[in-house]
């Protein structure tokens, strides 16, 4: 595990497969996404603070892998929205993606990661619930790559988590495997018309500057089937 200071309160954690990220409020740390199963312990080496709450922006497993890990040892509040609560937990199935042509054999090529264990979701939100940290985090929903991804916006130091629903592979670019390609689409164009400076990714380089004219342009991109 890599970990980046992207801001004096953001860090990137890094993995083989994907990146949480933790935003620091005083003591309080707030985890975003917490990799594959294995990650737990890399993570808590890098905790300085109490962890206070966990979001999942999404169900997949290199987001969700060691949230049960962790949630039980730190006594985290667990927080998802409402439509992939319950795949969190374990009662029901997520729904695979539906493949592009490009998408085929770049899905071919990754290796199997090994399933979430069922995690508890403390907390069910949904489209512009605000959360306590980072002077009020506003949760978008952005559903495409799941029926509940979910993006958080910090819109006074002007930062944007997107989960999966952007990439930062290369270039800025609509997520892959996706659920719905037009439903993301969509979501990446509201995500663009954000007021941010600062956006980081599931997968993929941090932007330190100029990040709403980047999704702006990631989503011009989209449209042109990009």
């Amino acid at each position: 595990m890599d970990v980046i200071e992207v801001l004096p309160r953001l860090r990137m954690l890094a993995f083989p497969v994907g990146a949480a990220y933790l935003w620091r409020d005083g003591e309080q740390l707030t985890l975003i996404d917490t990799g594959t199963v294995g990650c737990a312990a890399g993570i808590e080496e890098v905790l300085d603070g109490e962890l206070r709450r966990i979001v999942l922006t999404h169900w997949h497993e290199d987001h969700t892998g060691s949230a049960a890990e962790l949630a039980a040892r730190h006594g985290a509040e667990v927080v998802a929205h409402r439509l992939e609560a319950p795949v969190i937990r374990g009662e029901v199935t997520g729904a695979p993606p539906v493949l592009e042509e490009f998408e085929v054999p770049i899905r071919a090529a990754i290796p199997a990661l090994p399933p979430a264990p069922p995690c508890t979701v403390d907390r069910e939100v949904t489209d512009g619930d605000v959360l306590d940290f980072g002077g009020g985090a506003v949760i978008v929903a952005v559903p495409g790559h799941t029926d509940g991804s979910i993006a958080l916006h910090l819109p006074g130091p002007k930062v944007l988590f997107t989960g999966d629903a952007v990439a930062n592979v290369g270039h800025t670019m609509l997520g892959v495997f996706n659920t719905d390609r037009a439903r993301a689409v969509d979501s990446l164009h509201r995500l663009a018309e954000l007021d941010i400076d600062t956006a980081v990714f599931g997968h993929g380089d941090p932007l330190l500057h100029g990040a709403s004219a980047a999704l702006r342009q990631a989503a011009a991109d989209a449209d042109g089937g990009q």
